[in-house]
C-alpha cells in the first residue's frame, strides 16, 4: 500500500474512535422531547396540588414521579425500574440526591399503607420533579 493511503486509513480510524468515545460519554443527547406535551402534563400535576386536599398531595407526587420516569425511559436510560435508571443517570440531574428523596417519598406512599404526606413535602417533591424534567430537557 502507498504511504498516503495508509495515513488516510489511520486518520479515519482515529476519527472513528474519537466519535465513538464522544457518543459514549454524552449518551443520547440527540433525543428531542415533545416539550409542549410534557409542559402541559406537568402543569396539570402542579394544578392538582391543593393545600386543602390531602389526597392531592399523594396523587401529585405519584404523577410527577411517573412523568419523570417516562422521560428517562424515552431518552433511553437503561434499567427495569426507575431506581435502576436513576443509578445510571450519571450527571444528568443538577441534584440527583433530591431526585432520589422525591422518588423514595413516592415509594413510601405506594408501599406503606399508613404513610401520610404533608403539603410541604408534596410541594417540595413537585419542585424537585420540575427541576429534574428541566435538567433532562423535557420541560
Amino acid at each position: 500500500m502507498d504511504g498516503g493511503v495508509v495515513s488516510l486509513v489511520v486518520a479515519i480510524l482515529i476519527l472513528a474512535m474519537f466519535l465513538f468515545v464522544a457518543i459514549l460519554l454524552t449518551g443520547k443527547r440527540g433525543y428531542h422531547f415533545d416539550i409542549k406535551a410534557y409542559q402541559a402534563r406537568f402543569l396539570a400535576i402542579e394544578n392538582k396540588l391543593k393545600k386543602d386536599n390531602p389526597t392531592s398531595f399523594t396523587v401529585s407526587i405519584i404523577e410527577g414521579d411517573k412523568l419523570l420516569d417516562k422521560a428517562m425511559i424515552e431518552m433511553g436510560l437503561p434499567g427495569k425500574t426507575m431506581g435502576e435508571r436513576l443509578k445510571k443517570s450519571g450527571t444528568r440531574f443538577s441534584n440527583l440526591n433530591a431526585v432520589w428523596r422525591a422518588h423514595k417519598l413516592r415509594n413510601a406512599i405506594a408501599h406503606e399503607s399508613d404513610f401520610e404526606v404533608s403539603y410541604k413535602q408534596a410541594f417540595n417533591a413537585i419542585e424537585i420533579y420540575k427541576q429534574a424534567l428541566k435538567d433532562l430537557g423535557a420541560i
